[in-house]
């Protein structure tokens, strides 16, 4: 049986995707990859990144799989359903079925099985994928399997879930083999001066915040060895000597203990690497920090979302608004590089919060934030709670949850004018530092506060 591997990242087709210019292989697919070979299972990888929609399909009508596994998420979920409707619609590939897996997967079930799918994996792939590929080649009972969807003469039938795996030291390391790793880290060089590649230590996330998804891995901690971890990053360095790593995981230093075992084996081992990171406040502190800078850290981001304890405790975050402002400031002041993000029009958020959330980035002065309007993905508390007041929400088929917008307090213009302000005054107070304010940047700031003011 001829299995297939992909995902519908495009990046030439994809404006928004090449002013950032970031692009990383997709681990999950990766991992699935590994697994079929540990199992002696024969399949091909496609990686879509560096082609486009024409040739995927000509390579498609080439190979004729009779089993395509699409990895699927928000940012490809519109072209994965494109791919389906010429897979379904193509004489060539009548004798295709096609399998979806990833985040966006387990809260559209039946979306995605109307649209096409054959079958869904909810959860964790790795097992359900090479038990699904088993079943097809033995043409056995889909009944057994955990997490996977498929249909039959009743419709859908959705098994029970999969237990999640546990240890995950015993799972193969991602076959980036399959993929043209190169073209990834010159990409990277090209567009930012130094190359990256990504590498995962934990599944799932302990934490409750309302506006995040836990649709693969679920509220858990699992986490692979230190040692495990420091091995895998030091043949990454050998095979392909990236400038930087990124940490995907969700809270990096979440364990106090994992993090002094991986500091260990980075020096006992003597691997020289640097990395960036993402975690949260009330797991930071001077220790961790040193821990950090001493394994090669240079870059952390803590999460904040708002800076308006309100808003904070609304999104039921959990963390104080002064310790986030206070281990920004230690960790630049240590020489690591900080990021935060921040999330404007969240349900209940007034002009006071947002005037609050500028004023918090002004204080702490990361080194960067990124700012987004807040938006409800299905299956998360957020949803849940603001599904009575959805004002937009596209055909499905055509949009993703990013699209889905609700009764807001103001405008869209007014919380485009707010991020304007936002940027505008941590602007102001960079320039401020280093010895000047701009008139034009003092302007602007002028300019957006009246805006708001008049859209409020």
């Amino acid at each position: 049986m001829k299995v297939l591997l992909s995902h519908g990242y495009f990046l030439e087709e994809d404006p928004k995707e090449q002013e950032v210019m970031r692009p990383y292989p997709t681990l999950g697919l990766l991992y699935i990859s590994a697994y079929l070979n540990e199992h002696q299972k024969t399949h091909e990888v496609f990686d879509t990144t560096f082609s486009n929609k024409s040739k995927f399909k000509a390579q498609l009508i080439e190979i004729k799989p009779d089993l395509i596994a699409f990895y699927t998420n928000l940012m490809t979920k519109v072209n994965i359903i494109e791919l389906i409707q010429f897979i379904k619609q193509t004489e060539q590939l009548s004798n295709c079925q096609i399998v979806l897996g990833g985040p966006d997967i387990t809260y559209n079930v039946e979306n995605y099985m109307n649209a096409g799918a054959d079958f869904l994996i909810i959860g964790e792939g790795e097992q359900t994928a090479l038990e699904l590929v088993n079943a097809l080649e033995s043409k056995s009972d889909f009944s057994t399997i955990t997490g996977l969807v498929f249909k039959d003469k009743k419709g859908i039938q959705k098994n029970p879930a999969r237990v999640k795996i546990k240890e995950l030291d015993k799972l193969p390391l991602p076959n980036r083999a399959a993929y043209p790793i190169e073209k990834y880290l010159a990409t990277w060089k090209n567009a930012h001066g130094e190359s990256a590649l990504n590498v995962s230590t934990q599944r799932g996330c302990p934490y409750t915040c309302k506006w995040c998804s836990t649709a693969v891995y679920g509220q858990s901690y699992r986490r692979r060895s230190a040692k495990k971890v420091v091995e895998e990053l030091a043949e990454l360095k050998t095979t392909y000597n990236p400038d930087t790593f990124w940490f995907v995981d969700d809270v990096f230093t979440v364990s106090h203990k994992w993090l002094r075992e991986f500091h260990a084996e980075i020096l006992r081992t003597g691997l020289q690497i640097n990395f960036e990171c993402i975690t949260r406040a009330e797991r930071m502190n001077d220790e961790v920090i040193q821990l950090l800078k001493e394994s090669g850290c240079i870059r952390v981001w803590i999460g904040a979302e708002s800076g308006s304890q309100r808003i904070i405790d609304a999104m039921d975050r959990r963390v104080d608004i002064n310790q986030v402002k206070e281990m920004l400031i230690k960790t630049r002041e240590s020489g690591i590089e900080t990021g935060t993000f921040i999330m404007v029009g969240y349900p209940g958020e007034t002009v006071e919060d947002i005037e609050t959330t500028a004023q918090y980035l002004v204080d702490a002065l990361p080194d960067y934030f990124t700012i987004t309007k807040s938006y409800p993905i299905k299956g998360t508390r957020l949803y849940t709670e603001i599904e009575e007041n959805i004002t937009q929400k596209p055909e499905w088929t055509t949009s993703t949850d990013r699209e889905i917008d609700f009764e807001r307090k103001y405008s869209d213009r007014f919380y485009d004018m707010a991020i304007r302000n936002i940027y505008n005054r941590v602007k102001l107070e960079r320039e401020r530092k280093a010895g000047g304010k701009s008139l034009k940047t003092h302007a602007k700031v002028f300019g957006t506060q009246l805006g708001m003011k008049l859209l409020s």
